[in-house]
């Protein structure tokens, strides 16, 4: 197969995956919408589902009056609809009984909404990672087969049309076998400045905000939009970015976890964390490296918040597939290459084709999640198959919390005769939150 009709027919393979809903979603059904996390990004998936033409948002929701108020403000400029205002995800299922609930909350405010919500009769498109501890996710995903809804999570990558045509080029074996995997996200950044604790805002309500996680004094550096870098409501960026990566793997190799873990990292550059009365700083660490040991490949993880990325042909973020045939980067915003290994050989590249204003493909994504649930399926990013990829950074960082490797059963979900590993594949909830039932 030459270059160009491979191209051709990717395309359209991707193309056919990424607009199911348009053909098969039943024209005259409207499905009640509530967003729960009425942030950003929360607002950027609401208006995707509102552009559809298929869903009618009748609620939002957020511990944050001036998220609010945002985008409610947003929200009125797509539609006539006035969705009500809540404080409480609960208060709302109560009252609202939705049938589709978008989780877009913080980490660790992932799983008790989706399972509440699926739990009411409600579909639910929750964000990525879709948990903060392993065994809140095999909740989440026992709750969805139980309630019999369907879960789509936020990891779009799986219907941009670049990384569709990307992985049929892997798995027609055009690089060759799979030897290793480098994922990585490359930033530049420098030393943290301790921040002041303040009082919160009085729209804010602080307590909820930090829920079934601990509480600490509030600073303005977690909400709205840094709390990925405080672990005690995220898991860094391996936790934020790996697992996009992370799940590319999976999906391209056709796995669901690795034999063993060991990660190292830590905050050199940043410096160490600070946490008083008075002050506090983030606690991630400001670069990691992560190896998983598969039956037939390796897979390595690294991240940096300095240096950047000036060395590499490629852009700062991706999966580098490195196989017999060549080298095969999977990125973002600059498509696919890849880099035949045969001197003389042309190099194969597809650019990507992202919706603005986000550069993403959350269209598609929901176009699917619609077709699941008017067919009864699973969808492309079901909860199960984003779980294991989920499980994947939060592996890395519990082997990086102990400070040395762990070896997995992926079958039960445990670290084999490791008790203490054992212990950090959940957490004490802060009362009177409950950590959910397996």
């Amino acid at each position: 197969m030459n270059r160009r009709r491979f191209l051709r027919g990717s395309l359209a393979a991707g193309l056919a995956l990424s607009f199911p809903g348009i053909v098969a979603a039943q024209k005259d059904k409207t499905y009640r919408t509530a967003l729960i996390g009425a942030g950003w990004w929360g607002t950027n998936i609401l208006r995707e589902a509102v552009a559809c033409g298929h869903c009618k948002p009748v609620a939002l929701v957020d511990v944050d009056r001036r998220q609010l108020a945002r985008c409610g403000e947003e929200v009125a400029k797509w539609t006539s609809e006035t969705p009500r205002h809540y404080e409480d995800y609960r208060e709302m299922l109560a009252a609202e009984k939705p049938d589709i609930a978008i989780v877009a909350t913080p980490d660790h405010w992932h799983a008790l909404p989706t399972i509440a919500a699926v739990e009411a009769g409600a579909h639910v498109y929750v964000e990525k990672p879709i948990s903060h501890t392993i065994m809140e996710g095999r909740a989440m995903v026992d709750a969805a087969r139980a309630a019999g809804r369907v879960v789509q999570v936020g990891t779009h990558r799986r219907v941009s049309p670049h990384n569709i045509s990307g992985r049929q080029f892997l798995r027609e074996g055009r690089a060759g076998k799979i030897g290793m995997v480098k994922c990585f996200v490359l930033y530049g950044g420098g030393p943290e400045q301790p921040r002041k604790n303040i009082e919160p805002p009085k729209e804010l309500n602080w307590d909820l905000w930090c829920g079934p996680a601990p509480l600490r004094p509030f600073n303005g550096g977690a909400h709205p939009r840094g709390f990925r870098n405080y672990l005690d409501y995220a898991n860094g960026t391996l936790g934020d970015w790996g697992v996009h990566w992370m799940d590319q793997v999976l999906w391209v190799m056709d796995e669901k976890w690795p034999k063993s873990v060991h990660s190292t990292g830590g905050r050199p550059i940043k410096g160490a964390p600070i946490l008083t009365a008075e002050h506090q700083t983030t606690d991630a660490p400001d670069h990691q490296v992560a190896n998983y040991q598969f039956e037939d490949f390796t897979v390595t993880w690294e991240h940096r918040q300095f240096a950047g990325n000036p060395t590499d042909k490629t852009e700062s973020v991706g999966c580098y597939f490195y196989g017999t045939k060549g080298t095969f980067h999977m990125g973002w915003q600059r498509g696919w290459t890849f880099y035949p290994s045969g001197r003389g050989e042309p190099e194969i590249h597809e650019e990507p084709k992202l919706n603005q204003p986000d550069a993403q493909n959350i269209k598609e994504l929901w176009a699917d999640f619609l077709e699941a649930i008017e067919t009864s399926r699973r969808p492309v990013c079901d909860v199960e198959a984003i779980h294991y990829s989920t499980n994947l950074s939060l592996l890395g960082m519990l082997s990086y919390k102990l400070g040395r490797s762990v070896t997995w059963d992926g079958a039960k979900e445990v670290c084999v005769d490791d008790p203490d590993a054992n212990k950090l594949l959940r957490r004490e909830y802060r009362g009177p939150w409950v950590y959910p039932k397996v």
